[in-house]
């Protein structure tokens, strides 16, 4: 029992306010119509943080919502696995540690992870091996706030495959030794060939902000080598996604063709029917998130959550979490909801 490491259950947190596709097609002054937002980038909307829906109050949010759900008292947690993004309340603070304080997790440690967009199922495989290796650890919380749509320019076309990009946070409660909603395998491939093709060009070290690019710091998500981005994704994306999905059913001891379930992050609509199709599924065994855009790592715990809401995921459902990040990373995962037999 030991190596069973389940999931107890999950936790949202996704802000009221929204940006309609027509919102995003006048943004874009005119490079895009309302028609291709919704057909071809599959965004009928996006969430857009308030006032108070810092990265890391979201988390809290989220957190907060992970335990009334899961009937957990904050307590009896260990560790809490931070997927929170970097662009936060204040930098340089752990938000994870920020979490633990404001939901009374006063016996757990903290870790702040990243990966970009593949976080979560990074931090999954991270919570299942730590809980694996240490008898001290026996409750995770994998928790984070997402909101880098801020950076944003609608009128550079080419970041339009990040028009998509929303606001919200998730969280997801892992125990050991439970004998339901086990995490089984999981499989993650990284390529360095693309890891400074996409990133905020002002406000590290190398261009820190200043009062020439103030205006333009902070819709400074840009992509620094389009072709070669272009070129190496058409190369292997396809591939790396369905080798990291094969070989974590492989590490799971399960056929492919037994998933039932695609919880999957948002990306253009024919892609993603595409996908389903080759993964021999159909679009009632998945979510699209097209009402909520692209919440970056917080994708797949927001279609588990809303799986399980719609009746999709049901005892004995083989799922498989899939992601891909920026830098660049991919990775799939493998959970048998309910009971184990």
């Amino acid at each position: 029992m030991k190596h069973y490491i389940g999931i107890l259950g999950t936790g949202i947190y996704v802000p009221e306010k929204r940006m309609s596709a027509n919102d995003i097609a006048r943004a874009t002054q005119g490079r895009w119509t309302e028609e291709a937002i919704i057909e071809k980038l599959g965004i009928r909307e996006i969430v857009i943080p308030g006032p108070e829906d810092g990265t890391q109050e979201m988390g809290v949010k989220a957190a907060l919502d992970c335990l009334k759900n899961t009937g957990t008292d904050a307590k009896t947690i260990d560790l809490i696995l931070c997927i929170g993004e970097e662009w936060k309340e204040y930098p340089l603070t752990t938000s994870g540690i920020y979490i633990q304080e404001q939901i009374g997790a006063s016996n757990a440690w903290a870790i702040d992870i990243q990966q970009r967009c593949g976080t979560t199922v990074a931090g999954m495989k991270m919570a299942k091996d730590l809980m694996i290796a240490d008898d001290e650890i026996n409750t995770v919380m994998i928790v984070g706030g997402y909101r880098n749509g801020d950076f944003i320019d609608f009128t550079d076309p080419s970041v339009s495959f990040m028009y998509n990009l929303s606001a919200g946070a998730g969280a997801l409660i892992m125990k050991k030794g439970m004998d339901s909603n086990l995490l089984l395998g999981t499989h993650i491939i990284t390529d360095g060939s693309l890891a400074r093709d996409v990133a905020v060009e002002y406000g590290g070290t190398v261009n820190p902000v200043s009062c020439e690019n103030a205006s333009q710091a902070y819709k400074s998500l840009r992509v620094f080598n389009e072709k070669h981005m272009k070129d190496r994704l058409n190369e292997v994306s396809m591939d790396n996604w369905m080798h990291c999905i094969n070989r974590a059913f492989e590490k799971s001891g399960i056929e492919r063709s037994e998933m039932g379930y695609l919880a999957c992050l948002h990306f253009k609509r024919s892609m993603y029917e595409y996908m389903v199709t080759e993964l021999g599924l159909s679009m009632e065994q998945t979510v699209y998130l097209e009402n909520f855009g692209h919440l970056g790592q917080i994708d797949q715990i927001l279609s588990l959550h809303l799986g399980l809401q719609q009746g999709k995921i049901k005892d004995g459902t083989v799922i498989s979490m899939i992601a891909a990040g920026i830098g660049y990373a991919w990775g799939a995962n493998v959970i048998r909801w309910g009971k184990q037999k």
